[in-house]
Parts: C-alpha cells; sequence; structure tokens
C-alpha cells in the first residue's frame, strides 16, 4: 500500500470521512465520521468555536485540524 500524506486543507464532509473509510460507500462513510465526531462532546463544541455549524458541507483547514487533533489522521 502506498504510503500517502495527510495534508490539512479544505475538505469537503465526505470527502474526509472517505480518507477515514475508504472501503465505505460516500455516504457511510459521512456517516461513520459524523458518529467518530457526536461520541466526543467536547469535539463538537470545539468544531463550533472554529465556526462550524451542523449541516456545514465544507470544512476549513482549521475546522479539518480540529478533527484531526482529536481523532487522529485519517
Amino acid at each position: 500500500m502506498k504510503n500517502v500524506i495527510f495534508k490539512t486543507r479544505a475538505y469537503g464532509w465526505q470527502e474526509l470521512a472517505i480518507l477515514y473509510a475508504p472501503d465505505l460507500t460516500p455516504e457511510s462513510a459521512a456517516k461513520r465520521l459524523t458518529a467518530w465526531v457526536n461520541v466526543n462532546p467536547a469535539l463538537p463544541q470545539a468544531l463550533k468555536v472554529v465556526g462550524w455549524r451542523k449541516g456545514q458541507r465544507v470544512l476549513t483547514p482549521l475546522q479539518v485540524k480540529t478533527i484531526v487533533d482529536y481523532i487522529g489522521e485519517p
């Protein structure tokens, strides 16, 4: 398997989710990422602090970094 370096940049929610779960359909990967975010109540709160709103489809680089800080790199 090729060793890919993760780059923090703007990602769509589904796009980021697929990086975490490439074996799933995009919809299932997005649901899994949502579940991982919601399992830690501090993470949604940290995302809100950096401007995230429920239903937002594109994450800023800072929002992506916040997710990675909590759950690790894909």
